[in-house]
C-alpha cells in the first residue's frame, strides 16, 4: 500500500498535489539558505507566538512550509512521499488538500493558545500527522472489510504517537491535533454512504 513503484513522470501525474506541497517545501527551504534573504525568509514564516498575537496571523499558515535542518526537512519529505499519495488516491485531489492544509493551520492555531507567548515553531509535521489521522478515520470504518489495512495503519499511528513524545524540540501540540483533525475529517469524506456518492457516474441520482 505505502510502497512507491512509480516512476518520477507517473508520480507526479497521479499524485499532483502532494508533489506541489513536496516541491514547495524543498523549494522554500533552498531559499531560506541563500545568503542575506534566507534568514529574512525564514524569520518572516516562523510560527512566533507573541508575534501572532501581536496581528502577524499568516504565522497561523506559513510555519508549514519551513523546516529547521535537513534532516527536518527529509524526514518530514519522506513521510509525506511516502504516506500523501495512497490518500490522494482514495479521497481525491481537494479532499486531500483540504486534510493537509486543515490539519496543519489547526495544529498551529492550537500551539497558538496552549504554548507560552515566547514559543516559535516550523514544519509540515502536522499535516502530515493529518493524514494519519485521516488514514484512522477509514480504518475505523473497514477495520472488518479490510483488516489489512488496520494491521499497517495503526502501528504506524501508535510508533509516530510515542515518538512525538520521546523526541526533543517537538511540537507535540501540533502533532496530536493535526492527528485529530486529520481523523474527523476522515469521519465525514470516508463515511461510508459518502464514498458511495463519490463514485456515483455523473448525470445519476
Amino acid at each position: 500500500m505505502f510502497s512507491r513503484t512509480e516512476n518520477f513522470s507517473q508520480y507526479i501525474r497521479l499524485y499532483p498535489v502532494v508533489t506541489f506541497f513536496l516541491a514547495l517545501n524543498i523549494l522554500i527551504f533552498v531559499l531560506t539558505y541563500i545568503p542575506f534573504i534566507g534568514n529574512q525568509i525564514y524569520f518572516a514564516g516562523m510560527g512566533i507566538n507573541y508575534l501572532i498575537s501581536n496581528g502577524e496571523w499568516w504565522r497561523l499558515f506559513t510555519p508549514m512550509f519551513l523546516h529547521a535542518g535537513i534532516m527536518h526537512l527529509l524526514f518530514n519529505m519522506f513521510s509525506l512521499f511516502l504516506f500523501g499519495p495512497e490518500l490522494e488516491k482514495i479521497a481525491g485531489k481537494a479532499r486531500f488538500l483540504t486534510i493537509y492544509l486543515l490539519a496543519g493551520i489547526f495544529g498551529n492555531i492550537a500551539t497558538f493558545f496552549l504554548r507560552g507567548p515566547e514559543y516559535a515553531s516550523v514544519g509540515a509535521s502536522g499535516a502530515i500527522f493529518g493524514i494519519l489521522g485521516a488514514f484512522g478515520a477509514l480504518v475505523y470504518y473497514t477495520k472488518h472489510i479490510l483488516p489489512q489495512l488496520r494491521q499497517i495503519i495503526v502501528p504506524i499511528i501508535i510508533v509516530s504517537i510515542i515518538m512525538t513524545y520521546l523526541q526533543p524540540n517537538i511540537n507535540t501540540t501540533a502533532h496530536i491535533v493535526g492527528m485529530i483533525v486529520g481523523f474527523l475529517i476522515g469521519l465525514s469524506y470516508f463515511h461510508p454512504k459518502r464514498i458511495v456518492s463519490w463514485r456515483k457516474p455523473k448525470g445519476t441520482k
